[in-house]
């Protein structure tokens, strides 16, 4: 069965949730405090998280900023909060999409159907021609290893886990370095510019990485 993780702190609501995605067919498992959502998606990654924002121990955000570090695993963020700049805020950090409460959560299932579903769709579109495997240090494409430096791994697999999406470079720049350095957007060129001379060295005259003029960079394959 498909793994679905909810973490959200209102006992009621979790248990309705779990309720209606365990009668869709989902295997769903509740979590309540946001410490406890790391280490619970290192140790078994579902297909899908359903992320409260107001958590105790740490704040929603905080922690889907952590999971995009490392994992792509598709992120629903649950918020109370109505503000459009904290919705954009849980976008910007990479989650896929957001519900306010109150919901329905028939419409719950049928957001997480929908986004499983996308999934599914560009993985047959793709099959395995590009594969990032950042915890086993491994980028290939079509089957060729990339050699890609631990930077370019990361800026890589920020791209590739939402192809199509537009990041900007300060996006970009908070997913490379996690140590606080001090980096200009010039720094986030530099390596596109080596990430896709790699890339055509294999696919030659394909541009897969994309500037948006005035924006940033995508991936189109």
């Amino acid at each position: 069965m498909t793994s679905i993780l909810i973490v959200e702190d209102q006992p009621k609501l979790a248990s309705l949730l779990q309720d209606y995605l365990l009668a869709a067919g989902y295997e769903p498992r509740c979590l309540s405090n946001g410490l406890d959502v790391v280490p619970a998606v290192r140790a078994a990654e579902p297909a899908l998280i359903l992320l409260d924002i107001m958590l105790p121990g740490r704040d929603g955000l905080d922690v889907c900023r952590d999971l995009r570090g490392f994992c792509s695993v598709p992120i629903v963020l649950i918020t109370a909060r109505v503000e459009e700049t904290d919705r954009l805020i849980g976008l910007d950090l990479g989650a896929d999409d957001y519900i306010c409460k109150p919901f329905s959560p028939r419409e719950v299932v049928a957001r997480v159907k929908a986004i499983l579903r996308r999934g599914r769709l560009i993985e047959q579109a793709h099959p395995e021609r590009l594969v990032v495997d950042p915890d086993h240090f491994r980028a290939t494409l079509d089957g060729t290893d990339l050699g890609l430096t631990p930077v370019e791994m990361r800026l890589l697999f920020t791209l590739a886990k939402a192809p199509g999406r537009v990041f900007s470079r300060d996006q970009l720049l908070d997913r490379l370095y996690f140590d606080h350095r001090v980096v200009t957007d010039r720094t986030v060129d530099s390596h596109i510019k080596n990430l896709r001379r790699k890339l055509e060295l294999i696919s030659p005259g394909e541009e897969i990485v994309q500037s948006v003029y005035g924006m940033g960079y995508t991936l189109k394959l």
